[in-house]
């Protein structure tokens, strides 16, 4: 019985470190239960921890979620992994053999890549919101300086409101100078395609499918979460242009 609780906590555990919603982490613990024989399983997810019971009577076992990131191919992994289970495709053993496999693995895309996506995306969101040819350059580097430097400083500091606010500061301060030296045209522009790869979208999105689920306190303080990446957003672009203009 143990065994199999901890084979569904590490399932639910990938799944919410990488990015899944909670009634989804919380369904696919409760289904590998009863592949394995406990239709009783009942299980509670907040963004931060993981309660996990078999029955009414075995007492809860609780998980804590110190880090989360996003890597939907780990959370596509772990749902392939629950439906092979539930269809008596895969034994207990090989189940937990393939999500420790799963658990170490890297990211799906190493970090110069997200860079180089995230530089793209800056520099078409530029274009898509109306802005000129030419500031879609200067938003191709500094989105792409300003989510590694995000990326960098989380990873140092480990607090995501700081990593984000100076991430913002960086972009706002690389943009008012690409165009004071003649790159850019529009500072505007570059700043709101630049900031794009910083935006919580997929938080945002978790946040509204829990609420809609039932699922309150998951999806207000993912909300809560989604506000405050937003705010250090805006702040740090706040602060450079009220120093500048």
């Amino acid at each position: 019985m143990y065994e199999i609780i901890d084979l569904c906590l590490l399932a639910g555990k990938i799944m919410l470190q990488n990015g899944a919603e909670t009634y989804r982490v919380e369904d696919t613990m409760t289904r590998m239960a009863a592949a394995l024989g406990f239709p009783g399983a009942h299980s509670y997810v907040t963004p931060t921890v993981i309660l996990f019971t078999t029955s009414r009577t075995e007492q809860p076992k609780l998980f804590r979620i110190a880090e989360r990131t996003t890597d939907l191919q780990k959370v596509a992994q772990v749902n392939d992994i629950s439906r092979r289970l539930s269809q008596r495709k895969l034994t207990s053993a090989q189940a937990r053999e393939e999500l420790a496999a799963v658990d170490d693995s890297a990211h799906a895309y190493p970090a110069w890549l997200r860079v180089a996506a995230a530089a793209l995306a800056g520099g078409c969101f530029t274009i898509m919101f109306n802005g000129r040819y030419s500031d879609a350059l200067p938003a191709l580097f500094v989105s792409g300086i300003g989510y590694a430097a995000a990326a960098y400083l989380q990873r140092l500091a480990q607090i995501r409101f700081f990593a984000e606010l100076t991430a913002s500061i960086l972009i706002g301060l690389l943009s008012y100078l690409a165009v004071q030296a003649g790159i850019g045209a529009e500072t505007d522009k570059i700043i709101i395609g630049s900031v794009m790869p910083l935006v919580p979208g997929l938080l945002i999105t978790n946040a509204v499918r829990d609420l809609m689920a039932g699922h309150l306190i998951s999806g207000l303080s993912k909300g809560a979460e989604a506000f405050l990446t937003a705010f250090a957003i805006g702040t740090g672009i706040g602060l450079v242009l009220s120093f500048v203009a």
